[in-house]
């Protein structure tokens, strides 16, 4: 999970990086959070465009600040969709934290499909390895509700068995 934020931009000298985000977050925690905005782009491609600028343009965001941000910040996973949680503060300032591809589309790249099957449980669509899932589930776990390895490889094969893979 990676977390950015544009209030702290003046923040620079000496100390430890630590100690520099601690004060940050110290001096973002006095704003007021005017909307939190959950959206999915592809890594390093993100416009101006919608879903962007109609997610943003709203709370009076620089969108292309934002844009510049995280195409920065996604560019080496370019070719996945990345969702961003991104909060808006009542300045108009803003910070956001990436979280991990989801599910779906980490199982099709590893079962070398375009989309899902049309229906799922009749008809399968391909079939995904046990390490597979594992490999899966270790993306994920940052972003599941699971406590350990084996719930959120349980989560996962749910979630191949709902887009018609074939587990095993």
């Amino acid at each position: 999970m990676l977390r950015i934020s544009t209030g702290c931009r003046h923040l620079t000298g000496a100390g430890s990086a630590q100690a520099l985000a601690r004060e940050c977050e110290a001096r973002m925690a006095k704003k007021r959070v005017a909307a939190i905005v959950k959206i999915q782009i592809p890594a390093g491609k993100a416009t101006p465009a919608p879903p962007v600028g109609t997610a943003l343009g709203p709370h009076g965001v620089p969108i292309m600040e934002f844009v510049k941000q995280y195409n920065a910040a996604t560019e080496a996973q370019a070719g996945t969709i990345i969702p961003v949680e991104i909060t808006i503060f009542e300045d108009r300032t803003f910070s956001f934290v990436l979280k991990t591809p989801p599910t779906p589309v980490l199982l099709r790249q590893k079962a070398g499909l375009a989309k899902g099957s049309s229906t799922p449980g009749k008809a399968t669509a391909g079939s995904v390895t046990e390490a597979d899932i594992e490999e899966v589930a270790k993306i994920k776990m940052p972003d599941l509700n699971a406590y350990d390895l084996e719930a959120a490889k349980q989560q996962v094969r749910g979630t191949a068995r709902s887009m018609g893979l074939k587990v095993g």
